[in-house]
């Protein structure tokens, strides 16, 4: 070969080395085109080699599926089973590349039996493509997947809204199903969503846009796929080197080799070994292509250390001032992947990067219902269950919480009988839980063992004033409405002659509050301080009006314990995403899509709708007065107004 031609080759080798790589996935509900959309995607940027794709039209026509034309989806079902069935069971990795960027694009099964194989799918992935059937919109499977796109910490989905040819290519039908979607997202921890409309069977803005959809101006899905931002989403802060083994060729060599899970290690620089806690400087940093000066996630190097020190299989090189939590007594949200359940008391191994520690489950403090994300009582998990779990292992795991660190907060559960993996868990920060008394049990008597009653009883003072005393909490994302609501109804009812008072979660932090966070744990300090307000108020014959964005369910239910069976009444304010975005004037919204605002509920933290409210007030729909008519209603109709 002329020397020019080999050394065209190795430049073109060049360029495509550096290319950037982008993992994805496709997911969803059962028959939504996920491995029509891999095979589309391939055919149309010539990722096909030509007996391939020879192959596929010979399969094409003895399956049948397509009426004889091309079916792509078979280019990833290459089990008996998948082609059989017209179904994916396992999950199926393709490679393609581009001149702007490579990718690794894995087909996972929609079947909620298998979604197990999705999990291990997407485990690895930093974009999950979502498929939606136009014709039959969001699916239980659709919000299974999204959870645990979210739950793995993927920070870049597609909802790709696929079939559009079947609906007309409809702008509404795209529009009812991304409002659906965009409802059921806010309660999701995945800040970049974006919305394409697609035909994967004909190819419409998958490679090319197409011209049977001019009312979409976004880019196709090859386009966005090309350009989605990720370098920015590996961790290069927290030192955390896991080795893997410890070389000794000679007697004047000793290294310890692993792969960075995290952030970056220099020649010279400082290191903390755990769990020993041994410090040293880095002398070397060797690899198979020679020494380097600095190395990176996901690189894997050989620490050659300063010192004479004591490391392992299983101890992590960290840097000083920035080690991991360390605990033997931790907990994670598991996805259970076994046909026998997760019961309590049973012993499996846990093994977390490179280390292998037995373990039991102590509880599972509840399962997620991820068609709604509202959290149920469980005593265990069945298979494709998820929850979150209290592990208690028999040595200390050093760990970060995975929604910081995914690289050292993710962990596999193995059975000790069979050695297959039955789960896989992300480690959870405990907060405050680990001691104290809970705050919300109540004291009942001061401390000189005395319980002090007014003489002037409650219902004296409704008598007086003519009502009776309840709470109304208003709960609802921001944007939804809650304090417009809220002092609009305290000025019907004032001008009514009743006696009422408003308590709004903004107020409250300005004062008897303002030494808390935003936090889950001070969210439910938040609303437990205002309960009690709530409830003296209610004793005082008082119609209490709170107005709190209050996300959790658990944490409104025992606020209601608190305030009293009967007495609390529960609103649900509903607004669509684009709705609460044009009714913020401070820029909350703005200012948590940059991440200067940490666990905002609808953007960056879960909000659980109530399950059973007493009335839910769309307000995108009513206007503020007929809102405030409903909400007298509500207490009239019990008993509070007359």
């Amino acid at each position: 070969m002329p020397a020019a031609a080999m050394t065209d080759i190795h430049a073109y080798l060049e360029r495509h080395q550096q290319k950037e790589l982008l993992r994805l996935l496709t997911c969803g509900s059962v028959d939504d085109g996920k491995s029509t959309l891999i095979g589309r995607l391939m055919h149309d940027t010539r990722a096909i080699y030509e007996d391939q794709l020879a192959a596929i039209r010979r399969d094409s026509v003895r399956q049948g599926t397509t009426g004889g034309e091309l079916d792509l989806a078979l280019l990833t079902d290459g089990l008996r089973a998948e082609r059989e069935q017209g179904i994916t069971i396992d999950v199926a990795y393709r490679y393609f590349s581009t001149d702007r960027r490579k990718f690794i694009i894995a087909d996972c099964p929609g079947h909620e039996q298998y979604t197990r194989n999705m999990a291990t799918g997407a485990s690895t992935c930093q974009l999950a493509i979502i498929l939606i059937d136009a014709r039959h919109g969001v699916m239980p499977q659709t919000r299974r997947h999204s959870y645990i796109c979210s739950l793995l910490g993927i920070k870049h989905l597609v909802v790709a809204i696929n079939k559009m040819d079947l609906v007309g290519f409809d702008e509404a039908v795209f529009e009812d199903i991304r409002r659906a979607y965009t409802d059921f997202a806010a309660g999701l921890q995945i800040h970049d969503i974006t919305f394409i409309p697609i035909s994967a069977r004909d190819g419409d803005n998958v490679v090319e846009a197409g011209g049977r959809m001019p009312w979409y101006q976004g880019p196709p899905l090859l386009a966005h796929l090309e350009t989605v931002h990720i370098a920015s989403d590996r961790n290069l802060s927290d030192l955390r080197l896991p080795v893997q083994l410890v070389l000794r060729p000679s007697h004047d060599f000793r290294g310890f080799a692993g792969s960075i899970a995290s952030g970056v290690l220099r020649v010279g620089d400082e290191v903390v070994v755990l769990p020993s806690r041994a410090r040293s400087t880095v002398k070397r940093l060797v690899t198979f292509d020679g020494d380097l000066e600095e190395a990176h996630a996901p690189m894997a190097v050989t620490v050659v250390l300063a010192d004479e020190v004591d490391v392992s299989r299983g101890d992590v090189i960290v840097r000083p001032g920035g080690e991991p939590q360390q605990a033997s007594e931790v907990e994670a949200m598991v996805v259970w992947m076994d046909e026998r359940p997760l019961v309590r008391g049973r012993s499996y191994l846990i093994k977390h990067n490179t280390r292998t520690v037995p373990g039991e489950l102590e509880a599972v403090l509840h399962r997620v219902d991820v068609a709604t994300l509202e959290r149920r009582p469980a005593d265990g998990l069945a298979m494709n269950e998820i929850g979150r779990c209290a592990l208690a292992l028999h040595r200390p795991l050093n760990f970060d919480p995975y929604a910081v660190n995914q690289a050292t907060g993710g962990f596999i559960i193995i059975d000790r009988t069979t050695n297959g993996t039955v789960g896989a868990g992300m480690l959870c920060d405990r907060g405050d839980r680990s001691g104290g008394a809970d705050p919300w049990a109540a004291p009942g008597v001061d401390e000189g063992g005395r319980d002090h009653r007014s003489a002037v009883t409650r219902e004296a003072r409704e008598e007086r004033f003519g009502q009776r005393a309840v709470t109304l909490l208003l709960t609802g994302l921001p944007g939804s409405g809650k304090a417009t609501l809220a002092y609009a109804l305290e000025q019907r009812l004032f001008a009514a002659g009743r006696a009422v008072t408003v308590l709004y979660g903004p107020a409250m932090r300005r004062g008897l509050a303002r030494d808390l966070g935003y936090g889950a744990d001070d969210r439910s300090e938040n609303l437990r301080r205002a309960a009690e307000v709530a409830r003296l108020f209610n004793e005082s014959g008082l119609i209490c009006i709170c107005a709190f964005v209050a996300p959790h369910e658990a944490v409104r239910a025992r606020a209601r314990q608190v305030i009293g069976p009967g007495r609390a009444l529960e609103v649900h304010l509903s607004a669509p995403l684009d709705v609460r975005r044009a009714r913020d004037r401070t820029g909350l919204y703005a200012r948590a899509d940059a991440g200067e605002i940490k666990a905002f509920p609808g953007v960056s933290a879960a909000y659980e709708a109530p399950v059973a409210p007493d009335l839910v007030l769309p307000t995108h729909e009513l206007g503020e007065a007929a809102c405030v008519d409903a909400l007298v209603e509500l207490l009239r109709s019990r008993g509070a107004v007359g």
